[in-house]
């Protein structure tokens, strides 16, 4: 690429300082500086303009927008693994080739995964405000004071046996749980040897013998509320519910009402319905220790933002080399 034929690169967001100096050098790249988050309208008037759109999972680019992107638009190199922000189908009918960064989240994800499970069972976070928010009040260790759940011995149930659900099945393997999953179809024998995990073709039969459920699928229209007002009440008094998903997976009002009645143990959730936006109840439900809350950071690391950045880069490049990209997504997939 000669500095005449630079692609003009828009990105939405503020993204790790070695992969901005690295966009620079190759491509003619507006960065975010303030990461404040860009409107519809600042969306519009860069995808009139740019070659390429390098937007987050925040941000949504919905069929009416690519209608008025420019002719010039011919990539939108998602910095993200999921693309159930982006209409790749709508994308497809403009001629425009979609990207994401898949494979460099799944081990963030499932530590995530598990710190959420342990903090519903052992009350971690309960623990932690009793110092920090009334110091004075802790009389010091007790036998029956904060008592949690053992997760040793028990079942849990992933929900999508892909990439992050099978390396939740390793470490929830690791610290003596029994493994169940349901999935589209089994995994492949040998995965399942390893993990002495069994297959449920019926969610709900799964549901209603697990003392924790993961919920580990990509949200898709035939995932909506998967785990539905029904599914839920087949939960276990006992059990827990954790989703480092998407929160549409879930059916959050029917997952708070039996909450509130406590039909349902716990719940561990870092991700929501209609985020950024959190239902008070959810809220209320955290400061009575019913529920763990954390701002989809499941993939907050270093390691992981730099990996995507990455492959980012490598997907604009071999575009604009007049190769395929790596990390293409297909239209008609969902």
């Amino acid at each position: 690429m000669t500095a005449k034929k630079r692609p003009r690169v828009y990105i939405t967001r503020k993204l790790p300082d070695a992969v901005e100096t690295r966009m620079r050098e190759l491509f003619d790249a507006e960065l975010n500086i303030d990461d404040r988050p860009r409107s519809r309208e600042e969306l519009a008037a860069a995808m009139a303009s740019a070659d390429v759109l390098v937007p987050t999972i925040a941000d949504k680019i919905d069929a009416e927008l690519l209608a008025s992107a420019g002719p010039q638009l011919k990539l939108i190199a998602g910095f993200s693994n999921g693309t159930d922000h982006i209409d790749v189908d709508a994308a497809a009918e403009k001629g425009i080739t979609v990207t994401n960064t898949p494979n460099v989240l799944t081990e963030d994800t499932a530590d995530m995964t598990m710190a959420l499970i342990l903090a519903v069972n052992r009350r971690l976070a309960e623990g932690s405000r009793i110092l920090t928010d009334n110091p004075g009040d802790w009389a010091g260790w007790s036998p029956t004071w904060m008592l949690g759940r053992r997760i040793w011995g028990k079942r849990i149930g992933i929900i999508g046996m892909g990439r992050i659900g099978t390396a939740v099945a390793r470490r929830a393997k690791a610290f003596g749980l029994s493994i169940h999953y349901h999935n589209r179809k089994p995994v492949n024998q040998a995965t399942e040897s390893e993990l002495e995990a069994t297959y449920w073709d019926s969610l709900d039969q799964m549901l209603a013998r697990v003392d924790i459920v993961s919920v580990n699928c990509p949200s898709t229209p035939g995932t909506f509320h998967l785990v539905s007002a029904r599914r839920l009440a087949l939960m276990q008094p006992t059990a827990i519910i954790v989703n480092t998903a998407r929160g549409d997976i879930i059916d959050e009002m029917a997952m708070i009402k039996l909450l509130r009645e406590d039909k349902i143990a716990g719940a561990g959730l870092d991700v929501y319905q209609n985020e950024p936006a959190i239902n008070p109840k959810l809220v209320k439900l955290a400061n009575e220790g019913k529920v763990v809350l954390l701002p989809h950071m499941g993939s907050a690391t270093i390691e992981g933002r730099i990996d995507m950045g990455d492959k980012v880069i490598i997907n604009i490049r071999a575009f604009f080399d007049g190769h395929r990209p790596p990390n293409r997504v297909l239209p008609g997939r969902n």
